[in-house]
């Protein structure tokens, strides 16, 4: 009997274990189901603050464009650079012509200017930066190398000049800040050479000649007198050059110059020219 009462005491103890154990892991689950509940609240007014913080930010007024940010260069929104030849009014003449964009500067797609500004003659690329915060734009202008000053007459400042690519561009881009490197070419657009129908490959072959000139003298070229195309002169500082014709020969012509030139050092007349039309005969012409 009293063993009978140590096995059902036995057994409540057991069940009470089993109640307590059962208890706390109930009370575990729910203070997990708690938390993952309080995380998804927590996560979810999170993404309501990032929301709102995001559209707030969207709506700053740094995101967008000055409206007047094309009236003028003088302002903090708007920078052009590299624009050695092209005056900034033309470039800005043409930016009046698009509307300022009621969006974020990063959604206004600047293509159409770029092609716009590339239309002027000098430009050869245009590249536009947007800058945000302060929204503001970087325009930097690339321009064609200027190859030959066009002019009449020594003494006459240029017409017009050719750039890379055989673009020729009128006096309205003139005069240039920077001749060092350029050509001056005296030519009156007539007798049978007009510069305006000049190519490319025109363009290169005088600058070739000028350049080999300067290699094989050791001078550099003041002009090149085309205004007889048939009959051309290379003007050096201490004497002209009389070449002929721009033939397939005046390159070979020309560089017979480095044996002639020491030669006038040692003259003392006046010397009208030296003549290298032909390409084995060479002479020094004196001034009568």
């Amino acid at each position: 009997m009293q063993n009978q009462d140590n096995y059902n005491s036995g057994d409540n103890l057991n069940i009470e274990r089993r109640v307590k154990i059962n208890q706390m892991q109930r009370s575990v689950r729910r203070g997990k189901e708690r938390l993952r509940w309080f995380r998804c609240w927590v996560r979810l007014f999170m993404i309501v603050i990032l929301i709102f913080a995001a559209y707030k930010v969207y709506k700053m007024p740094q995101w967008y464009l000055n409206k007047n940010i094309f009236s003028s260069a003088s302002n903090n929104t708007l920078t052009i650079i590299g624009n050695k030849i092209t005056p900034t009014y033309r470039i800005i003449s043409i930016l009046r012509q698009t509307p300022v964009p009621q969006k974020p500067i990063y959604l206004f797609n600047t293509t159409n200017i770029e092609k716009e500004i590339e239309k002027l003659p000098p430009v050869k690329q245009v590249y536009i930066k947007r800058l945000w915060f302060p929204a503001r734009l970087e325009i930097i202008i690339l321009e064609r190398r200027p190859i030959l000053r066009i002019s009449p007459d020594p003494k006459v400042p240029p017409i017009a000049y050719f750039a890379e690519g055989g673009k020729l561009i009128g006096r309205d881009y003139l005069p240039l800040k920077n001749t060092e490197n350029t050509i001056l070419v005296l030519t009156y657009g007539t007798k049978g050479d007009d510069y305006r129908n000049w190519d490319e490959k025109r363009i290169k072959k005088i600058e070739t000649i000028v350049r080999a000139m300067e290699q094989f003298s050791g001078q550099k070229v003041e002009y090149i007198d085309m205004r007889n195309p048939k009959d051309i002169y290379i003007k050096l500082p201490i004497v002209n050059v009389r070449i002929g014709e721009l033939d397939y020969m005046a390159l070979s012509r020309v560089r017979n110059i480095s044996a002639i030139l020491p030669q006038i050092k040692t003259l003392k007349k006046k010397i009208k020219y030296i003549d290298l039309r032909w390409e084995d005969a060479q002479y020094i012409k004196l001034d009568d």
